[in-house]
């Protein structure tokens, strides 16, 4: 004999106003025997109200009561742990139900799987029921429709963010998106507050409040009073699209390192630095690597040989109040756009215009972690461009480093114009190192290009290494390993000798 059971549903009920409940809502909720929904201790559900008209007498009520709040459980497991029992419980209550039979409607605000109690349990019973879930409204839609003004346009990026992470978290995110809204608010707020500030988009925030609620308001989340914040509201972060940029006396310039590559080697704070500028400088090359972070941006690029030229522009813009990222390659304090600046912004004029360094992650450390891990021990990073020091200086120094068994990071090793350095370099530590002493030269690290060899002193070859090419020089401690996957693995022992 073949058992039949019941339907579940997972109802979408909206944010809040009857009216804006679906057809489909409406019709589940008529076909079902069973009306269940979520309520806090004292019993009353935000979800049966949204859906009070459509539930008749002849409905069975399952009212499904969250026994503790937060502050308050001797579980074994902590909160979590009494959650999770909750939850059980409340699914077999169901299950029940459907074993005999009948149609079980779920009540969620909102819609069933976003930040949803309903999620719980269709993780429970939809591999075991038929199941229906009926999307609805959500709480992000909602407040953009209160604000009356767009999430997100073109390229922009949304992201939704619940206001319990960490601040430290809440600042990094906040500062690397276009567009956000943050959930969860009640007594996170003082928290999401400062955390877009730190980010620099506090003057961005608008605050919604029990959207298409009663008791709804809407406004500057800056001005706020975080003792009036109940749970039911959003933080909103709105398209930047046709944004002007405010009116500043001075602007600042801030450096920004951008790792090896593309967007990936961003940090959070360099992204951030990039969404929020009004203007990106740059080398091109380097400026066609930042991804398009905000429509209306203006990017300036120039030739790699006008730092200075290139720095004095961003710092003028700077004066004229315009926030500018000058955009570096790597890490800006490591033989790139960080002294640049610093240097022209010591000027008289430029005294008074905000100078900020973020840094990103250096060609010699990516090159390391392609290769193992070479860098271990204490190493020392020398430019083999004589464009700005003479080459008898850098042969000093190559000396003194591989005098002092030092790994050495070989940076701007050769160009079309410079052809000798990587010979003159690579005979030069003959004198002094192994012929055998293991050589990583790695070219294009992070990019579409990328390739990672290990090589000994003696097999490098001058002519395979171009101005994409870094080169780490090991020490006589340096070790080289060809492991099961064919692969060459290199490092240095932290422990000397």
């Amino acid at each position: 004999m073949t058992t039949v059971t019941g339907k579940l549903y997972g109802v979408g009920l909206g944010p809040g106003d009857p009216n804006l409940m679906t057809v489909a809502a409406v019709k589940a909720i008529a076909s079902a025997d069973v009306i269940a929904y979520h309520s806090a201790r004292h019993g009353r559900s935000i979800a049966r109200s949204i859906a009070a008209e459509h539930i008749r007498e002849d409905h069975i009520e399952e009212r499904l009561m969250y026994p503790l709040t937060v502050e308050t459980t001797d579980h074994p497991g902590g909160y979590r742990g009494a959650l999770n029992d909750f939850y059980e419980e409340a699914s077999a209550r169901l299950a029940a139900h459907l074993d005999a039979g009948r149609t079980v409607a779920v009540l969620a605000e909102g819609d069933p799987l976003f930040y949803g109690s309903y999620q719980h349990m269709h993780k429970r019973l939809a591999d075991r029921y038929d199941t229906t879930v009926i999307p609805g409204v959500t709480s992000v839609s909602a407040a953009a429709a209160r604000l009356g003004e767009p999430l997100c346009e073109a390229e922009e990026v949304l992201t939704i963010i619940p206001g319990t992470l960490p601040e430290d978290e809440l600042t990094a995110r906040l500062a690397g998106t276009d567009s956000a809204v943050v959930m969860k608010l009640g007594r996170t707020f003082p928290t999401v507050k400062r955390a877009l500030e730190r980010a620099g988009r506090l003057d961005d925030a608008r605050y919604v409040e029990r959207a298409f609620m009663p008791g709804e308001r809407t406004g500057v989340l800056s001005e706020v009073d975080p003792a009036s914040v109940p749970y039911f509201s959003v933080a909103v972060l709105p398209s930047r699209v046709d944004q002007e940029p405010p009116v500043r006396e001075t602007g600042e310039v801030t450096v920004v390192g951008t790792g090896p590559a593309g967007a990936p080697w961003l940090t959070p704070e360099s992204r951030g630095a990039l969404v929020n500028a009004d203007v990106l400088v740059g080398y091109t090359t380097y400026l066609d690597r930042v991804p398009v972070l905000r429509p209306g941006q203006i990017r300036h690029g120039s030739d790699n040989k006008v730092e200075s030229e290139r720095a004095e522009f961003a710092l003028d813009l700077a004066r004229r109040g315009r926030k500018v990222a000058v955009v570096s390659g790597g890490d800006p304090g490591v033989f790139a756009m960080a002294t640049a600046v610093l240097e022209v912004a010591c000027e008289p004029e430029y005294a008074d215009v905000p100078v900020r360094v973020l840094p990103g992650v250096t060609a010699a450390n990516a090159a390391a972690a392609a290769a193992g891990a070479p860098l271990g021990h204490d190493y020392a990073t020398i430019s083999l461009s004589d464009r700005l020091k003479p080459w008898d200086v850098i042969e000093a120094r190559l000396r003194a480093a591989a005098s002092a068994d030092l790994v050495i990071a070989l940076y701007n090793p050769g160009s079309k114009s410079r052809t000798h350095q990587v010979a003159a370099a690579r005979d030069l530590l003959l004198e002094l190192r192994s012929p055998e002493t293991p050589v990583v030269v790695a070219r294009d690290v992070g990019g579409p290009g990328q390739s990672v060899r290990v090589l000994t002193l003696k097999t490098l070859d001058p002519s395979e290494v171009d101005m994409r090419t870094l080169l780490l020089i090991g020490s006589s401690q340096t070790r080289a390993v060809e492991r099961g996957d064919g692969r060459t693995i290199t490092w240095t022992p932290r422990r000397y000798g």
